[in-house]
């Protein structure tokens, strides 16, 4: 079996609550996402899904993922997409660094090896734990008061982890956290999340004054040693996610105890084989993960759902479902939530059947 051609889509993605808003004012109303296409000359097909958080949030924007692609897939023609180490390696040789243009190459040939050897991708990625995973939901930044409005209602659809978008003025921040904190049940999961927008002082300052809360500080500020600093002035459960990036941080951040959770990306990380690589050494180091993407439609959310599947439930904190965050629906088969949870399908490869009517036009198709 040989990749034959790679091609793209690009599919915008409208957001259900009209937009996304979080530190430093930043903000989203439609997605720019990228579907991947990754043909072989037995005719079977795998799809990826690529879709950053806007070009201000990662180092990545969606014409880079077009655009990589077009530089990266002459170099795959006529290789084994099965061979996942193997391509990987060979992405890095033909483009150094630009993980997330990699990404979507990557969880397409994952989904031809399900489809090839008829298993769902997290057999292949370890084994199903459980029987389904659990979400969490991201609030977008508004008003104290808005921001607990909302958290009630989808606590009230089956969610029980909920990820406040923080990151602005502390005094509001610190009245966000509490009104949140007070509506939720002792056994629900608050994470605050500043998405690096508080210096060092302001970050201090909000975990201080939420010192009696239950609440989980994630990236307050913009530097690895900002946040660690910041870590070691606090008691409360500690994310890290912006910084880790490779695997020379996470077992950095693993030496500073700098973290009690690490938030993975698979398109930050490069796709699902590198994502597995650092996924499986945080399981050997006890380190528990939020498994997730920077944003996407279905397809994104059934990687997520396969990945996160595939690890072992006490290292689970939380994944999420994209797919309900947005107006289009891209594919078919893709996992949908279920009083907070989703389940990843049992189909071979993703499980997911794109259609056609909706990634419209191909805006990459590169063959032999």
């Amino acid at each position: 079996m040989r990749i034959a051609r790679i091609l793209a889509h690009r599919v915008e993605l409208p957001l259900r609550e009209g937009s996304y808003k979080w530190s430093g004012g930043k903000s989203v109303t439609v997605f720019d996402s990228t579907v991947v296409g990754v043909e072989t000359d037995t005719g079977l097909v795998g799809y990826g899904e690529v879709c950053p958080l806007g070009p201000f949030y990662l180092p990545a924007y969606a014409e880079g993922v077009r655009t990589g692609l077009r530089e990266l897939a002459p170099h795959l023609i006529g290789h084994d997409p099965r061979e996942l180490l193997k391509l990987n390696r060979r992405m890095d040789a033909a483009l150094k660094g630009h993980p997330y243009v990699k990404s979507g190459v990557d969880i397409a040939c994952w989904d031809i090896l399900g489809r090839a050897t008829g298993l769902p991708v997290c057999v292949l990625m370890g084994g199903r734990f459980g029987d389904a995973v659990r979400l969490y939901r991201a609030i977008s930044q508004e008003s104290p008061d808005e921001m607990a409005a909302k958290v009630a209602r989808y606590r009230h659809e089956g969610y029980t982890r909920f990820q406040l978008k923080v990151g602005g003025d502390p005094d509001v921040d610190i009245d966000r956290i509490r009104q949140v904190r007070a509506i939720l049940q002792p056994t629900d999961r608050l994470v605050a999340d500043a998405n690096t927008g508080w210096t060092q002082h302001e970050a201090m300052r909000v975990v201080r004054a939420v010192r009696d809360l239950d609440v989980y500080i994630e990236q307050p500020c913009l530097t690895y040693e900002e946040c660690l600093s910041v870590r070691r002035h606090t008691d409360h459960p500690f994310v890290l996610d912006e910084n880790v990036d490779n695997l020379d941080v996470l077992l950095r951040a693993k030496a500073d105890l700098a973290m009690d959770v690490v938030n993975l990306k698979i398109s930050k990380l490069g796709g699902l084989t590198r994502t597995k690589q650092v996924r499986d050494l945080c399981v050997a180091m006890g380190i528990a993960m939020t498994l997730e993407d920077s944003w996407g439609g279905d397809i994104t959310t059934a990687a997520i759902a396969h990945l996160a599947h595939s690890t072992p439930d006490e290292f689970r904190f939380t994944s999420t479902d994209f797919n309900s965050y947005v107006t289009v629906s891209t594919a078919d088969g893709a996992p949908q939530r279920e009083h907070g949870f989703m389940s990843a399908s049992a189909e071979p490869g993703l499980g997911v059947r794109p259609k056609p009517d909706v990634l419209g036009p191909r805006v990459v198709d590169v063959s032999h």
